[in-house]
């Protein structure tokens, strides 16, 4: 209980969304992070003694150092073994983390999609010199690279740790069993009105992989690269579901709320949402539908102020060890991003649960990422909306 909780804390947040480096799902460019050129910054050469702190800027639950349960500290050993005494500031939002990245004050963030390519672009943070982590190696590859955390090729971050939205449904109200997200955009009578929905913009994104799939017209490759067009076509599906919503949530407690009472019996859901809604006795089901799904994959970046980097590679290491991220993939419920990580997991069937090691699961996600104007699809003849248009769009789509 106390994991989920500390997961919708996690994950309450704004994100944005790109896609996994995979054929299946058309990201398969070299050019992660899209045309933009960041700032030029040094990368470490080699990890020296450390410097004796560590100023981490984090989502709640994932550095933990037992003040919030004795039993679940995994800062207190990296400081007995590297000497560098953490503090850590814990952030709401990305847009909020962004912001206290920019002070210069922190030495590492554990950054979401909608924040990592902001910070890279303003020169926030810096290229991390992944040789000097050696446990980067056994990190899942199809999570390395990739346009949420990496620009031109050039890595920003250690990837941590991953996860699918899912469609969740109450198998006793809804009937066939929905296999496609037509079941929250094109909703059948008898669920309109029961529909719940993200509140965030990047919910924009699950509107135009609904479209990418069943508009092919609109020409959409990518759901976080849209034209004028393709944005306004997604804009309109999402004012046209509308009505059929119950509630738009960003606490996961108010949808297990809502299917429990019964005002809600389909919608997007988190892994760790399904398991807690079925623990309080609701028969719901999750899966992933035949479009594939947006997801996230958050990732450890270093910044270019800090006068901690020694410090804070050995922090890299040591949250991205087996074992350790064994530990903060169970109490946040997601999938780890080290292989080797769930021969340490206490529940046996956690990497099962959350499909840690499976590409065919992951090539069907498009992890979240901050839109940008320059087409993160590869496209250079247009301009894509950038994320705080899809901030402003959001807004007016809510009222």
């Amino acid at each position: 209980m106390r994991a989920l909780r500390v997961t919708a804390a996690l994950m309450a947040l704004v994100l944005a969304a790109a896609a996994c480096n995979s054929k299946d799902n058309g990201s398969d460019n070299t050019e992660a992070g899209g045309e933009f050129t960041p700032p030029k910054l040094p990368v470490l050469e080699q990890v020296g003694a450390g410097e004796g702190a560590l100023s981490v800027l984090s989502w709640a639950g994932y550095a933990e150092d037992g003040s919030t349960d004795p039993a679940i500290d995994w800062v207190t050993p990296y400081e007995e073994a590297t000497g560098c005494q953490v503090s850590v500031k814990v952030f709401n939002t990305s847009d909020e983390a962004v912001t206290l990245m920019k002070t210069g004050k922190y030495d590492v963030i554990s950054a979401s999609g909608d924040a990592s390519l902001r910070l890279i672009a303003d020169g926030d943070v810096e290229p991390v010199n992944t040789d000097l982590v050696p446990n980067y190696k056994d990190i899942y590859g199809f999570l390395k690279k990739q346009t949420w955390n990496s620009v031109k090729g050039v890595p920003y971050g250690i990837p941590h740790g991953w996860g699918a939205n899912l469609l969740m449904y109450h198998q006793d109200k809804v009937k066939p069993a929905p296999t496609s997200w037509s079941a929250v955009f094109a909703p059948p009578l008898s669920v309109v009105g029961k529909v719940t929905a993200y509140d965030s913009p990047i919910y924009i994104a699950d509107a135009a992989l609904y479209l990418m799939k069943h508009q092919p017209d609109l020409g959409i490759k990518n759901p976080y690269a849209l034209d004028d067009t393709q944005f306004a076509a997604a804009i309109a599906l999402l004012e046209q579901q509308k009505s059929s919503v119950s509630e738009y949530w960003s606490d996961y407690s108010e949808e297990v709320a809502a299917f429990k009472a019964g005002d809600a019996i389909v919608g997007t859901a988190w892994q760790v949402i399904a398991n807690l809604t079925a623990a309080e006795g609701t028969n719901i089901k999750a899966v992933l539908p035949t479009e594939g799904a947006t997801g996230w994959s958050d990732t450890w970046m270093v910044g270019a102020k800090s006068s901690h980097k020694n410090c804070a590679y050995k922090w890299f290491d040591h949250i991205v060890s087996p074992q350790v991220n064994a530990q903060v993939a169970e109490y946040f419920g997601e999938s780890p991003g080290n292989a080797k990580s769930c021969a340490y997991t206490t529940d046996p069937n956690h990497c099962k649960t959350f499909h840690a090691g499976d590409a065919s699961y992951a090539r069907k996600i498009w992890y979240w990422t901050t839109p940008i104007s320059s087409c993160l699809d590869g496209r250079t003849n247009v301009r894509c909306k950038d994320y705080e248009d899809w901030a402003q769009a959001w807004t007016t789509i809510k009222g």
